[in-house]
């Protein structure tokens, strides 16, 4: 027993010298292709290169495994690979260019896998020779500039489990021959240019777990074939051009599936039945397409879904749809936007007293023409971080609870009919407060699959992304009703990114405290009855992209010396008080505004002053108006032809009286 424990120690001491150092062919040839390497070096010194820093070799000195991963490594690869016995090679994230040269699979007898993605390789004739690798096992090149067809020979590497070459511009058709490659189990060839059809025998590979071909040119229906892979896990075909009447096929086989992904594509017919048998999908994305009916209860059988994408198709009964889906414990993300036309924003009661929807975190119900106010209901969503509600009919005003949900950050409210003023409660929304005694405001969740925003009317954005922190913590308010003044405690959402208020009945000042957002990227306040100056202090907004105060009533210099100077002049346009770069219109020096100030003329400051007399007789116009008719204001048209009396009047003495006016203004409303 103690010899037995003895040789248990010295194992490692007798098989290291039995380890011969590297061949000098091999070094050699490692040497060769580290010189060619630009940055950074590889600090390849020591004789024996078995021992460098990725490089792994055999008993007999050959290299049998390169891998260099993420070194930042520029150049082109060499024309040969150190020995016939590699078998791995991993050159993936880094900067290597040119072609992949055919050599590295002529000599590639033993080679089992191959990873050379997040490079910038090019060329039009991928991976000549692959079929002499008659062991390989993975081939990654994703992430790349590869252009030109798929290589026909890789149907001749028959052992192959992986293919992922995402990101390239591979173009072509996927050639009936993939049927060869019975071993393989993940087929990633999205974000290409493939076209034609999706090979008829694709259902032959019965170890197939992982299907993407999402954004290509496929078109043509979805082979039958494909519901035989017992074995899938993910079917994605989204953003292409199959067509087709989907509630034909049959899902019930999938029992391991856990994402469908066939967005944005041309199926016809309605939910398929058979779906609601495979009992592990997580996420369901049939939205774009052309699908009708309605959801049925039968969805409450996947447990586990989470993630359920809808839009942009012709589904009715929106009210019954939400009764069904609230009771999908595990949901975190509805979108159903343009899928429903003109029916009213589901708000029966007994929603109010329903405990569901508790872990919905994304709530998409945007163009959808839906008629009716904000519901109750949603006040109990309690993980809710997106609300978009844009592009409906909603009336009424935006109900003061929506600034007490705990992890709201992104509201659209965009495109509605909405009055009332902006509700103080909103700018206390807990998600974009800064307190610096939570560690990190950022949200790391990930969706089952990508979701898509909506921003200043383009609907759905171009690009997808699955993690919700790449979403900015957004206000947009714009194309409503909204009146009043932007409230001075807008300051407090110091982690606001976009603050879209564009199109509405605005009045006031701009207030100085929007320049204690510094996260702030987007800023619009175009198309109100803004007055007053632009506050020199926004010049502090370091980060913006986008910023339009046009057409409202804004006088005076625009700030020199700021980033406000760097928009285009459109951003300004349609104040015809306001002066300086980038507009045309140059500023009067300051000496002849005073001079006008004090002779107080009509014209001063480059816009109409009103002589006191005026004002106070305004004011006290207002003031008896009040006292002798205040019971005729109440009705519609009285109080409709004084609210704009008094908005007009605001107008021209914005800066002076803008706040008892306002005040009069929301007695007015009662």
């Amino acid at each position: 027993m103690a010899h037995a424990f003895l040789l248990f120690l010295l194992f490692p001491y007798i098989i290291s010298t039995n380890i011969h150092d590297c061949k000098q062919t091999e070094r050699s040839s490692l040497l060769s292709f580290a010189s060619t390497l630009s940055s950074p070096p590889l600090n390849w010194t020591s004789s024996d290169c078995c021992r460098w820093k990725g490089i792994t070799c055999d008993q007999d000195g050959w290299v049998t495994r390169l891998l260099l991963p993420s070194k930042g490594l520029k150049g082109e690869l060499p024309l040969s690979l150190p020995s016939s016995n590699i078998r791995t090679v991993d050159l993936s994230s880094n900067h290597f260019s040119g072609a992949i040269p055919s050599s590295f699979f002529q000599q590639g007898s033993n080679l089992t896998s191959f990873n050379v993605s997040n490079n910038t390789f090019t060329g039009g004739n991928l991976a000549p020779e692959l079929g002499k690798c008659s062991k390989l096992q993975v081939f990654r090149a994703s992430h790349n500039n590869l252009s030109g067809l798929f290589p026909e020979d890789i149907y001749n590497a028959t052992k192959l489990e992986e293919i992922a070459l995402p990101f390239n511009s591979l173009h072509g058709a996927i050639s009936d021959k993939i049927v060869n490659l019975t071993n393989l189990a993940i087929l990633d060839l999205s974000f290409n240019q493939f076209g034609r059809k999706v090979p008829l025998n694709l259902g032959k590979l019965s170890k197939l777990k992982f299907v993407t071909f999402d954004y290509n040119n496929l078109e043509g229906v979805l082979p039958p074939s494909l519901m035989n892979c017992t074995n899938l896990v993910e079917l994605r075909l989204g953003s292409n051009n199959l067509e087709g009447d989907i509630s034909m096929l049959d899902f019930s086989r999938l029992s391991q599936l856990t994402k469908l992904d066939l967005r944005l594509n041309n199926f016809t017919g309605t939910i398929p039945v058979s779906l609601y048998s495979c009992r592990s999908l997580k996420a369901i994305g049939l939205a774009a397409n052309n699908l009708v009916g309605q959801i049925e209860a039968e969805i409450l059988s996947l447990k586990s879904l989470s993630f359920l994408s809808l839009s942009y198709n012709r589904f009715t009964n929106l009210t019954g749809a939400m009764k069904i889906l609230m009771n999908c414990k595990s949901l975190h993300a509805l979108s159903l936007a343009r899928s429903y036309e003109g029916e009213g924003m589901p708000s029966d009661d007994n929603m109010v007293d329903f405990d569901g929807f508790q872990n919905l975190r994304v709530l998409n119900l945007a163009y959808c023409d839906l008629d009716g106010q904000i519901p109750l209901w949603l006040s109990k969503l309690k993980n809710l971080e997106m609300l978009v509600l844009s592009g409906n009919q909603i009336t009424g005003p935006i109900p003061s609870w929506l600034g007490t949900l705990p992890r709201l950050f992104y509201i659209s409210l965009d495109k509605n009919r909405i009055s009332g003023e902006f509700p103080k409660q909103l700018c206390r929304l807990p998600r974009l407060l800064y307190e610096p005694n939570i560690s990190s405001q950022v949200d790391q969740y990930e969706f089952e699959l990508p979701i898509y925003g909506n921003r200043s009317g383009t609907g759905i954005r171009t690009f997808p992304t699955q993690k919700l922190e790449f979403f900015p913590a957004t206000i947009d308010l714009s194309k409503n009703n909204i009146v009043g003044d932007i409230p001075i405690e807008i300051g407090q959402l110091q982690l606001l990114q976009e603050l879209d208020l564009d199109s509405n009945n605005f009045s006031g000042v701009i207030p100085d405290q929007i320049s204690n957002l510094k996260n702030l990227e987007v800023l619009n306040l175009s198309t109100n009855h803004l007055c007053g100056t632009i506050s020199s202090s926004l010049a502090s907004l370091h980060f913006l992209k986008e910023f339009n105060v046009s057409y409202n009533n804004l006088e005076g210099p625009i700030p020199t010396g700021s980033q406000l100077q760097s928009f285009d002049a459109s951003a300004f346009e349609g104040n015809p008080k306001l002066c300086g770069a980038p507009l045309p219109n140059k500023c009067r020096p300051n000496k002849d505004m005073d001079a006008d100030n004090k002779n107080n003329k009509n014209e001063g400051n480059g816009h109409h002053q009103l002589p006191w007399f005026y004002i106070f007789f305004a004011l006290g116009f207002i003031v008896g108006f009040w006292g002798v008719c205040g019971s005729l204001v109440i009705k519609k048209t009285w109080r409709y032809a004084y609210f704009r009396f008094i908005d007009n009047l605001q107008d021209r003495l914005c800066v002076m009286i803008t706040v008892p006016l306002n005040r009069m203004k929301r007695r007015l409303r009662g």
